[in-house]
């Protein structure tokens, strides 16, 4: 059962990731702290699934698992985040799944009012700075203008995307090779 967000992935500029498979299969497993995963059915529905970049639907069997998204980052490009590595909570389909479907897309967990942290972070893995969104009514063209700012940094490879109200880590966006 699937119940997409509700923006057109073709007017994106920038490609929301979700967690990477690879990923997802070991958080199943054990999560970023450590802890063996713990399913459950949520009744109610509407958490943030970061596996597929959408809204848990009623009845669906997730888990809530610790998450390092510059850790696991930093081990595919060779980056030294130190102290900047940290883990939060995410939600995820306690079995795999097919991910983001294409039809839906924009920014996923967007809508107007809600604040967001657009952190940037270097090829090092280390911040280089980042802002307060408070998504506008044109929630794709506040993000969109949001990248472009952080992209605009030279330094900026990675951009991670968070709550401000748990920290809750919602997707990563990456710089895109121009070649």
């Amino acid at each position: 059962m699937t119940t997409p967000y509700t923006h057109t992935r073709t007017h994106t500029t920038h490609t929301p990731l979700p967690i990477a498979p690879a990923a997802l299969a070991q958080l199943r497993d054990r999560d970023d702290a450590g802890r063996p995963c713990a399913p459950f059915v949520d009744q109610e529905g509407g958490a943030p699934l970061r596996c597929c970049l959408r809204p848990v639907a009623p009845g669906e069997r997730i888990a809530l698992v610790s998450y390092a998204p510059l850790r696991r980052w930093a081990a595919e490009t060779g980056a030294a985040p130190g102290a900047y590595d940290e883990q939060g909570p995410v939600f995820i389909h306690a079995d795999p799944c097919a991910g983001p479907t294409e039809a839906p897309g924009g920014y996923p967990f967007s809508r107007a009012g809600a604040l967001r942290t657009v952190r940037r972070y270097s090829a090092e893995g280390h911040i280089v700075g980042g802002r307060l969104l408070e998504i506008p009514e044109d929630e794709e063209q506040g993000f969109d203008a949001a990248f472009a700012e952080a992209f605009a940094d030279p330094r900026v490879a990675l951009v991670h995307v968070r709550a401000v109200e748990y920290g809750c880590f919602h997707f990563e966006v990456r710089r895109q090779d121009t070649a």
